[in-house]
């Protein structure tokens, strides 16, 4: 028997060679950038939340008291060199004056009382009266009337003392009448007669009765 040739036995490589070069391209292999595309990509490490700071709560100040209002009162004096009388009511935080030199000048003012005592009262005539309540004993200040200025001091005044005041038609005439009456008794007043001037006539300061051109009136004690 003849052993097969050279060319029989270089056609059975071939083959061969051809066989294992198709199971490769069917089967395949995976490449590496394939392996590394399919690998789950690492996690990043998440950074730690931010949480934020609790606000630190402020106390609210404990507010100071407001101090109260100066007590209700009536005060009465004299101007320090003597030529005028001066007489304040002071109720709730108002307050009305009277400066009357008993002659001919007189000026009714009126205004605010501070919570601290200090007042500014001011008149119709363009007088002005600055004064404080002295730890509710008396009032000092200044009277500033037709350009000049009048410093005083009144006292405390408990009734009859203190301010009064009488209006009334007589014998046709429109009176508005008056009085300042002292701790001590002194009086000072004016009565008008249709806007003229003159002294006032005494009053009764425990009834407030007065006689004016030969008609009896009632002064009345003068509140704001």
């Amino acid at each position: 028997m003849k052993r097969p040739g050279p060319l029989l036995t270089l056609l059975a490589g071939l083959v061969l060679g051809l066989f294992m070069l198709t199971l490769n391209a069917t089967s395949g292999t995976k490449t590496a950038s394939s392996s590394y595309s399919e690998a789950s990509p690492s996690a990043s490490p998440k950074a730690p939340a931010k949480t934020s700071p609790t606000p630190s709560v402020t106390p609210s100040p404990t507010p100071s008291p407001s101090k109260p209002p100066v007590a209700n009162a009536n005060y009465a004096g004299r101007t320090d060199d003597d030529a005028a009388s001066v007489a304040v009511s002071v109720r709730n935080g108002k307050a009305v004056a009277y400066f009357c030199d008993g002659r001919y000048k007189e000026a009714w003012l009126r205004g605010r009382v501070n919570n601290n005592g200090s007042m500014k009262l001011t008149a119709p005539n363009g007088a002005v009266l600055d004064g404080r309540i002295q730890q509710g004993k008396k009032i000092t200040g200044t009277v500033k009337d037709e350009g000049r200025p009048y410093t005083f001091t009144a006292d405390k005044a408990v009734k009859p003392s203190g301010l009064w005041r009488a209006t009334a038609k007589v014998r046709g005439a429109k009176i508005d009448g008056g009085w300042i009456v002292l701790p001590n008794g002194r009086q000072t007043g004016i009565v008008t007669r249709d806007g003229k001037a003159t002294s006032a006539p005494r009053i009764d300061p425990e009834t407030g009765a007065v006689t004016v051109d030969g008609q009896q009136l009632t002064a009345q004690p003068v509140t704001p």
